[in-house]
């Protein structure tokens, strides 16, 4: 990565300098492969008041370049802050490459062929049964059944292939239709 430190109407110090530095290479740790850094710090006089304007140009390989502007009184705060917002901008675009994975014709076709090898395994393993809801059933059996289990109602086919419901009431005694 190329550093380059420029200073307009400002002399800059080593410790600016030492400053502007250390600020560039904790964006290495986005692994965006910067290409060139610039930080450009001017000053200007306003109202007899001395504000200082930070810029940090980033190019990027194969991405737009990242240009930030930070006004500030102070010259350390305006670095602190413009690196602030660099660490932001190259974070999303971390983010944007490491979660839209862009996934490959191969790879689908490979998925396409496990899901239809899964789909053929269970069908394998479907075994027909025959529910006990439709055997025809004795009154008299179902409603030993309903008692002893405790159940409020129980559904059957009785022995005329007619589809019955057995319930119990709220006055303790069974109802049938």
């Amino acid at each position: 990565m190329n550093i380059s430190l420029t200073g307009r109407n400002l002399e800059l110090t080593d410790a600016i300098k030492q400053h502007m530095t250390a600020s560039i290479e904790a964006l290495k740790k986005y692994n965006m492969d910067i290409i060139s850094a610039n930080v450009i710090a001017t000053t200007a006089t306003r109202k007899g008041k001395e504000h200082f304007n930070i810029e940090f140009v980033l190019n990027l390989p194969q991405k737009n370049t990242i240009v930030i502007n930070q006004h500030d009184s102070d010259l350390y705060a305006a670095i602190d802050i413009a690196l602030e917002r660099a660490e932001k901008a190259l974070r999303r675009l971390h983010d944007k490459e490491v979660d839209h994975h862009k996934v490959g014709l191969n790879e689908l076709k490979a998925e396409i062929v496990d899901v239809k090898e899964v789909a053929e395994e269970m069908e394998d393993e479907i075994i027909p049964v025959e529910l006990d809801l439709y055997k025809p059933r004795e009154v008299e059996d179902v409603l030993s059944d309903l008692k002893e289990s405790g159940k409020m109602f129980e559904i059957f086919v009785d022995n005329e292939h007619k589809t019955r419901v057995l319930y119990k009431r709220n006055d303790g005694k069974f109802g049938l239709y």
